[in-house]
């Protein structure tokens, strides 16, 4: 039995020394991406809605005026 609690000890502390190695390396290792990448994607999306949004103005503002906003009561029976 103390044989048992020997292996899964020195077993938890390779684990850990693994775990440890692959951390650091994932901290050395610079594949995310940066503040620079982020705001080149959100100007092209900013651009591609400004586009957009030009393109079926007419469609939009039609849309969006036809919305009634008045309330009216519901009619009781």
């Amino acid at each position: 039995m103390v044989q048992l609690f020997q292996t899964l000890h020195t077993l938890s502390y390779v684990a850990a020394d693994r775990v440890a190695d692959r951390m650091r390396a994932l901290k050395d290792d610079d594949k995310g991406a940066s503040a620079v990448e982020y705001a080149i994607l959100v100007g092209i999306l900013a651009a591609a809605l400004v586009v957009t949004i030009g393109l079926f103005k007419d469609k939009l503002n039609s849309v969006f005026s036809s919305i009634n906003l008045t309330s009216t009561p519901a009619k009781t029976s």
